[in-house]
């Protein structure tokens, strides 16, 4: 048997024998001598394990002459998955309606009472159903901007039911105003300056309010050009003496990441985003934490993909540290700055 094909059958094993309901729908088991497939999770007696077989599917698992469990049921979808297709869909709803619509208006939707339905929503994407309909307005400002016309429609298009609302936090999630915005960021105003350190070249970028961006990478240009290219028309501004303390301070942090960061940031990001990277600022230098564990910090512990996206779109390198961040098995996995970097962070940060 393929070496790979035996490593990925010994893990599915042990998700069987710890009926990890983690595996339910991404594999099937079957056991020769009942004749019938089950779900990972199925509470059944552990079967021997060379009895056992795995399928990708109840077909396969069908075609192979099993049959279904009486007990996990595997060709139903389980009240988990249930509710996971009412969140997707209410989150469908949301995406999709001509206007905002109230909490109620969602869970009669889905068949939920307000109360479950908040909850549900919760749990599967991380933030409440209105943090979610703010950040898909956002998301849809910040598309009709770029597309052009006037901003007051471009507002009122993205679901806002006034400008002045959107006014009010225009600032925060734009950076800008929205006219500012929507002219690929013309007027605004961000400091920056790009050095070379021993994990390869840096560039820090700075607005009024704090650190905005802290980016690694082989070489200056291509870090540049990340930020040319959000924002083209920004007055980007080369660094004065007092900017370069600032860098200065950046690179102590990447030479030594134990040591700490307390400059301002400016951190700009979905509700769910910000609550994970803020998770990240309190792991203390030395650490190592699990996204599984970031999840259940958060009080969101079925969102382990979404905390690893949140990782991966973190813009504040070291600062915000999603470098500490590993697989539960303590594989280092990605790192939007590559691994290595990674890697050689945690070892400074250990003392090696």
């Amino acid at each position: 048997m393929d070496a790979i094909l035996m490593d990925e059958n010994e893990a599915r094993w042990q998700m069987v024998r710890a009926r990890d309901a983690r595996g339910d729908g991404q594999f099937y088991y079957s056991v020769k001598t009942t004749g019938v497939y089950c779900r990972p999770s199925c509470a059944a007696r552990l079967a021997r394990r060379e009895n056992v077989s795995f399928h990708e599917s109840c077909l396969d698992a069908e075609r192979a002459g099993f049959r279904p469990c009486k007990r996990c049921r595997p060709g139903q979808s389980t009240l988990m998955e249930q509710h996971r297709e009412k969140v997707v869909a209410a989150c469908r709803l949301i995406e999709t309606a001509d206007e905002a619509l109230k909490l109620g208006e969602l869970a009669e939707w889905v068949g939920l009472s307000p109360y479950h339905f908040h909850r549900l929503f919760k749990a599967v994407t991380g933030v409440t159903p209105k943090a979610y309909l703010n950040a898909h307005q956002i998301n849809q400002v910040r598309t009709n901007l770029a597309s052009g016309g006037p901003v007051t429609r471009a507002i009122y298009d993205s679901g806002f039911s006034s400008s002045s609302r959107f006014y009010e936090k225009s600032s925060s999630v734009l950076g800008m105003t929205p006219r500012d915005f929507r002219a690929g960021g013309n007027n605004a105003t961000m400091r920056f300056a790009v050095g070379e350190c021993s994990l390869g070249s840096f560039l820090v970028a700075a607005t009024g309010k704090g650190i905005c961006a802290i980016l690694l990478g082989d070489d200056a240009e291509t870090l540049l050009r990340d930020v040319q290219d959000r924002f083209p028309k920004a007055n980007l501004i080369g660094g004065d003496t007092a900017f370069e303390q600032l860098v200065a301070g950046v690179l102590g942090l990447i030479e030594t990441p134990a040591a700490g960061f307390d400059l301002p940031l400016d951190i700009r990001g979905t509700a769910f985003q910000q609550r994970v990277w803020q998770a990240l600022r309190e792991i203390p230098p030395g650490e190592k934490i699990s996204y599984a564990e970031i999840a259940e910090k958060i009080g969101s512990p079925k969102s382990v993909r979404a905390v690893a996206g949140a990782c991966a779109a973190n813009p504040i390198a070291i600062a915000i540290p999603c470098h500490r961040v590993v697989r539960k098995d303590g594989d280092l996995s990605g790192y939007r700055w590559g691994i290595e970097r990674k890697r050689a962070l945690l070892q400074r940060e250990a003392g090696g």
